[in-house]
């Protein structure tokens, strides 16, 4: 396995911790990563501001807000970053 498909592969995890910190009041374990956030639980046009914000920290891609819907579930945030790496 190479270090590139062992970051692929905790991408998810990654992205739980990063939702959980946006709110707090989710439990990451909950959450379905084929179903959007919005669907889920409250998550608001804020709170993915936010997300993309905390995308960028950890991740150091620029999200540009035409892309926010992009970041709409788990599933759909891991196909955007790899394909922005």
């Amino acid at each position: 396995m190479t270090a590139t498909s062992t970051v692929d592969e905790s991408l998810p995890a990654q992205l739980l911790e990063l939702l959980a910190g946006v709110a707090p009041d989710i439990d990451p374990a909950t959450v379905r990563h084929d179903v959007a956030f919005r669907d889920q639980f409250d998550f608001d046009s804020m709170d993915l501001l936010n997300f993309a914000t905390a995308i960028h920290q950890r991740f150091g891609i620029d999200v540009p807000e035409r892309d926010y819907r992009r970041l709409a579930s788990v599933d759909t945030c891991v196909a955007y970053l790899r394909e922005r790496r």
